[in-house]
C-alpha cells in the first residue's frame, strides 16, 4: 500500500501581542516577526559573559604510562601551580574575544545575520474606513461625557433646590471671576491693590479666603434689627474672607474750598456712599472686598497727593498735617484735601465733615478720576510704539523725529501736570466759574433794562467752560441785541465782544462787571439808533466815548444825535455807565429847528438865522409812559413826528 507524499507544515502556535484596542473595541494585533527579525531577536538573548563550568584541558603528549597514571587521579584535585587560576581567565577572555570576533565577522559581511534595525511592512490603509471608525469611536466617547455631564447637572440642580446657601466651589469660582486670586501652602490669598496698573503704593492689600464652617452658616442666630430701622436679611455665603484691619471700615476723600475761614464748597469722594454700613461680619465678601478696596484707593490718592505737595515748589508752600493738605488756589481761597477714615462708624479725623449738601458733583467726579486715570494709562499705551523697546514715549514723542518738533516742543512734551496740580487748576476754574455766575446773576438782577441772558456750554473741559452773554431789550429783540463771550480760565477771563475785539481780565470780580456795564452803555446806544432807523429818523453822529462833560467814575459816557424825517427836530441821547439804574444813567434831550424863541432886531434882520436850533429841554423819563428805554423813545419820536 503506497501512500502519497504530503507535504506538512509545523509551526509553533503563536499568539501576537494586542497592539491598540480601538474605541469601537477592535483589537489590531502585532504582526508576526520575520526570520531575519526572529534571529536577531534570538541572538540578542545570548550572553557571552558566562562561561562552561569545566574547562577541556589540552595535555600534551605524554606516554601510556603517564596517562593511565593521570586517569587514575582525581581530576577534580586542583592544580598545585601558583599561576593557575590566572592562566584559566586569560584563556576565558581569549575565548570571549575569539567568539566576538567571529560575531563581528558573520555581521559585518551581512550573509547570514543582521543586526541593523528592521522596518516593518507598511500595511494597507483604506481612510474611509479609518474615518469612519474614528467617527464611531468620537460617537461612544461623547455619549459617555454628555450622559456624565447629564447626571452632573441633575445632581447640581437638586443640591442647589436642597440648599439656599450656594457650594464653596461656586462661590469661588464666582470670586475668581472679579478678584486675583492665587493659592500660597493650602491658603487662598488675594490681592485687592493696583499694582498690575503700575501703582507705587506700598500698602498691602492682600485677603484671605477660607470655607465657612457648616455651624457658622447654619447655628449663628439671626441679628435682631434696631428699632426704627429696616432690617436687612442676613445672606450666607460658603467664604469667609478676611480682610486687614487697616483696610477695614469706610474712606472717602474730603475736599473744601475756603475764604477766610468760609466753606466756599465741600465735596466728599466716597464710592460706596457716606451713610451707615453693616458690620463686616454682616457683610456679603463682594460688599466687602468692595469696600476695603474703595479704602485703599483713597489712601493710595491722598498718599500721592501729600508726595507732590511735598514735591512741588509753589509760590505759596503746601502744607502737609496729618490727614490733611492745604494749597492757595487764589489769593485768600484755600484748597483743603482730607482723609477720612472710619473703622467702626467713627472718623479718624478730629474735623467734622461739613453739613453742607451742595457741591460740585463735575470736582467730585475728576478727582475720582485723577487716579484712574493714571492706571489706566500705565495699561494702555497709544500707538505706534516700537516692538522691543521700552512703552514709554508717548505718541506725540514718537512723531517727533517726522514732525521736525524744535527742542521748547520736545520740554513740553516731556512736561506733565502731577495730580496736586490738575485737582489745583480745576479748583481754580471752579472758583473762576462761581464768580463769574455770581457777577452775571448779580446784574441781571439789579438791572431790568435791558435784560441779560447767560447760556453756558454744556460741554466743557475741567479747566476751561464758555459763556454766551445775550443783551437785548423786552421786546425789541429783533432791533438790536448785544451777544458777548466770555471764557473762563483758571485764573483769567476772555471776553470776545460784538466788534471782534478780545479784552483778558485777571480773577478779579469787579473787572467782569465794570465790562458788563460798559457794554449795556453801549447797547443803549446802538439799540436807539436802530431804533431810529426803522422810523425814519436819521443819526448825526455817536461817540462811544464822549470827551465833554465831567469825568465819569467808571468807563467814559456815549452820546448819539438823531434828527427828524424832516429835520425840524433833534434828539440828543447820553448814556453814562452808571451802576445805579437807567433812569440816572440816561439822559434825552429834545431841540426844534426853527427856533421858537427867535426874534428879529435891528442888529439880526437875515431870516436865515431863525433856522439855526433852539437850546436843548431835557426830558423827564421817569414821566414818560413805556415799559422800558426804547418804548419810552418810540413813543417820543412818535409824538414829535406827529407836531409836525
Amino acid at each position: 500500500m503506497s501512500f502519497s507524499s504530503v507535504n506538512i507544515s509545523v509551526e509553533a502556535p503563536i499568539e501576537n501581542q494586542i497592539q491598540e484596542i480601538t474605541y469601537d473595541g477592535t483589537e489590531i494585533y502585532q504582526p508576526p516577526l520575520s526570520l531575519s527579525e526572529s534571529l536577531a531577536k534570538y541572538a540578542q538573548k545570548i550572553d557571552f559573559s558566562k562561561t562552561a563550568d569545566t574547562d577541556i584541558k589540552k595535555e600534551p603528549d605524554l606516554s601510556e604510562d603517564a596517562k593511565s597514571d593521570s586517569d587514575s587521579k582525581d581530576a577534580f584535585q586542583s592544580s598545585l601551580w601558583p599561576w593557575d587560576s590566572v592562566r584559566n581567565k586569560l584563556r576565558d577572555a581569549f575565548q570571549e574575544v575569539c567568539v566576538l570576533a567571529d560575531v563581528l565577522a558573520v555581521a559585518k559581511e551581512k550573509r547570514y545575520m543582521v543586526l541593523d534595525p528592521v522596518q516593518q511592512e507598511t500595511q494597507e490603509t483604506k481612510p474611509m474606513v479609518q474615518i469612519y471608525a474614528r467617527k464611531i469611536a468620537l460617537t461612544g466617547a461623547a455619549k459617555v461625557l454628555v450622559t456624565g455631564a447629564e447626571r452632573l447637572k441633575s445632581s447640581q440642580t437638586e443640591l442647589a433646590r436642597n440648599r439656599t446657601t450656594p457650594g464653596f466651589h461656586i462661590e469661588l469660582l464666582r470670586l475668581r471671576q472679579n478678584w486675583r486670586l492665587k493659592k500660597v501652602s493650602n491658603t487662598i490669598i488675594g490681592d485687592l491693590s493696583y499694582r498690575t496698573a503700575g501703582s507705587k503704593y506700598l500698602q498691602s492689600g492682600t485677603f484671605e479666603v477660607t470655607k465657612a464652617e457648616d455651624d457658622d452658616k447654619t447655628n449663628s442666630p439671626p441679628s435682631s434689627p434696631l428699632p426704627g430701622s429696616n432690617p436687612t436679611p442676613k445672606t450666607n455665603s460658603a467664604l469667609r474672607v478676611q480682610i486687614p484691619s487697616e483696610l477695614q471700615g469706610v474712606a472717602y476723600i474730603e475736599v473744601m474750598c475756603q475764604k477766610d475761614q468760609e466753606d466756599l464748597c465741600s465735596i466728599n469722594v466716597n464710592l460706596l456712599g457716606s451713610g451707615p454700613t453693616a458690620s463686616n461680619t454682616d457683610m456679603h465678601w463682594q460688599q466687602k472686598l468692595e469696600a476695603a478696596q474703595n479704602v485703599l484707593f483713597c489712601k493710595e490718592l491722598f498718599n500721592q497727593l501729600a508726595k507732590e505737595a511735598v514735591q512741588l515748589q509753589a509760590p505759596i508752600p503746601h502744607m502737609v498735617v496729618g490727614n490733611q493738605i492745604m494749597a492757595t488756589v487764589l489769593p485768600g481761597i484755600q484748597l483743603i484735601i482730607g482723609l477720612c477714615h472710619s473703622a467702626n462708624g467713627e472718623k479718624k479725623q478730629e474735623k467734622p465733615a461739613p453739613s453742607k449738601s451742595d457741591h460740585d458733583h463735575v470736582l467730585e467726579h475728576s478727582l475720582h478720576q485723577l487716579l484712574r486715570e493714571v492706571h489706566h494709562k500705565n495699561t494702555h499705551h497709544p500707538f505706534p510704539h516700537p516692538a522691543t523697546g521700552p512703552l514709554g514715549p508717548s505718541k506725540k514723542r514718537m512723531l517727533a523725529g517726522p514732525m521736525a518738533a524744535d527742542r521748547h516742543e520736545l520740554l513740553e512734551m516731556t512736561r506733565t501736570d502731577t495730580l496736586l496740580e490738575q485737582i489745583v487748576k480745576q479748583a481754580q476754574h471752579f472758583i473762576m466759574r462761581m464768580r463769574t455766575e455770581y457777577v452775571l446773576d448779580t446784574i441781571a438782577k439789579e438791572v431790568k433794562d435791558p435784560l441779560i441772558c447767560s447760556h453756558w456750554n454744556t460741554l466743557n473741559s475741567p479747566t476751561q467752560s464758555c459763556v454766551k452773554i445775550n443783551i437785548s431789550t423786552h421786546g425789541y429783540d429783533a432791533v438790536c441785541r448785544t451777544p458777548l463771550v466770555i471764557h473762563v480760565g483758571e485764573k483769567s477771563l476772555k471776553c470776545i465782544c460784538r466788534d471782534g475785539k478780545v479784552m483778558n481780565m485777571s480773577y478779579e470780580p469787579q473787572e467782569l462787571r465794570d465790562l458788563i456795564f460798559c457794554h449795556i452803555n453801549q447797547h443803549q446806544i446802538l439799540a436807539v439808533q436802530a431804533l431810529a432807523r426803522t422810523m425814519g429818523w436819521q443819526a448825526l453822529g455817536n461817540s462811544n466815548h464822549l470827551g465833554t462833560g465831567p469825568v465819569e467814575l467808571l468807563g467814559n459816557a456815549s452820546s448819539c444825535l438823531l434828527v427828524s424825517p424832516t429835520g425840524d427836530r433833534i434828539i440828543a441821547v447820553k448814556c453814562e455807565p452808571n451802576q445805579t439804574g437807567i433812569q440816572a444813567g440816561i439822559q434825552v434831550s429834545v431841540a426844534h429847528s426853527p427856533r421858537t424863541d427867535f426874534f428879529p432886531s435891528r442888529l439880526v434882520t437875515e431870516r436865515k438865522w431863525e433856522h439855526l436850533g433852539g437850546q436843548f429841554r431835557d426830558v423827564r423819563l421817569d414821566k414818560m409812559e413805556g415799559r422800558n428805554f426804547l418804548h419810552k423813545m418810540e413813543l417820543l419820536m412818535a409824538s414829535l413826528t406827529s407836531n409836525l
